[in-house]
């Protein structure tokens, strides 16, 4: 796993330390405080690991990194995600263990990262990042985007995904927790999504009918997503998954079965980063952290500072929560008027 984050003049995230990230992580803020942000910094960090010196690749981790940072962020140059008005150079380590990962540059750099240090063991497994917004319907288009006409637009986790995607089911027997969780799953879909190799299109299969992906809900797209990466192997029990705004397109009833599922796949050893700004999704992940004795660790930004809580030990002060009871007490007034 993933157990420690420094991150400093990195875009919005100035000052960041994370330590003794659990199973399932959370993170939580107002909107344009870099929790999106933050997942793709531990998104190219752990793909520069996952693929270094996997297969033929003959890159350099610095090569990969700066390939990774300029694709998945798309900046004219990479120097440009150093925090504006820092004066001291972006840094990132992330640890793995006691096998630690970290870079440094300044402003000027281009594509070419001078400082790096690489003391952990290249990943075998596969992690993915999934994005708000879902991938189904628009994954030809994502990857010819990118494939073909080498354009900014679709950033490295949508191209990411939609090639993960393009794996085919396999056969067999599957992890025992992941064939729970994809019982869990079609249960919630109603059906089955399936890549028609003719059309090259998805298309939704409930019962004897089908229907094309465009007309599917986008709920059912999103949860059907990480179906098909459980049924096709592209994650395994070593997989690391980043999700922004799970709660995204979901009924709160399909959020609450959603991080259900999440559990059981973070307990079979798939670790996962998620943030959001939902009541439902802090409230639910509070109840499985309470029900379990399980720790879930999240950090919540709040004016710049980051800070470091457990869900087990009970629900911290934040203004997700703040909110909604700000919301009841109106609605208590309302009633007494």
């Amino acid at each position: 796993m993933l157990n420690n984050a420094e991150i400093r003049n990195y875009g919005p995230l100035q000052n960041l330390s994370w330590s003794n990230p659990g199973k399932i992580n959370l993170i939580i803020g107002a909107n344009s405080t870099g929790k999106t942000f933050l997942l793709k910094a531990l998104y190219c960090s752990i793909k520069t690991l996952e693929e270094y010196k996997r297969g033929d690749d003959q890159r350099s981790a610095n090569e990969i990194l700066a390939d990774k940072l300029y694709w998945t962020f798309q900046v004219d140059k990479i120097g440009d995600l150093v925090s504006k008005g820092a004066e001291k150079p972006l840094h990132c380590n992330v640890a793995f263990g006691n096998q630690s990962f970290f870079y440094n540059f300044g402003k000027e750099t281009s594509k070419q990262i001078l400082s790096l240090e690489n003391h952990v063991s290249p990943r075998t497994s596969n992690s993915i990042f999934l994005p708000a917004k879902e991938v189904l319907s628009l994954h030809q288009i994502i990857l010819k985007s990118r494939e073909q006409d080498k354009l900014f637009g679709f950033d490295d986790t949508y191209l990411d995904l939609a090639r993960a995607l393009r794996t085919s089911p396999q056969r067999g027997k599957n992890y025992t927790g992941f064939s729970e969780s994809r019982k869990k799953l079609e249960d919630i879909l109603g059906g089955k999504i399936e890549y028609d190799e003719l059309s090259g299109r998805w298309q939704f299969k409930k019962g004897n009918q089908k229907f094309p992906i465009g007309v599917t809900a986008e709920g059912i797209k999103k949860i059907a997503i990480l179906d098909t990466l459980l049924s096709n192997r592209y994650l395994d029990t070593d997989s690391i998954v980043l999700i922004d705004e799970p709660e995204a397109a979901l009924h709160p009833k399909a959020v609450s079965d959603f991080l259900e599922i999440i559990t059981i796949l973070a307990e079979s050893g798939i670790q996962f980063f998620m943030a959001s700004h939902s009541y439902f999704v802090i409230k639910k992940l509070f109840l499985i952290a309470q029900e379990k004795q399980m720790s879930i660790p999240i950090i919540i930004e709040d004016q710049g500072i980051w800070e470091q809580s457990d869900l087990v030990n009970g629900m911290p002060d934040n203004t997700i929560i703040d909110e909604s009871i700000r919301l009841y007490r109106d609605e208590v007034e309302l009633g007494t008027k």
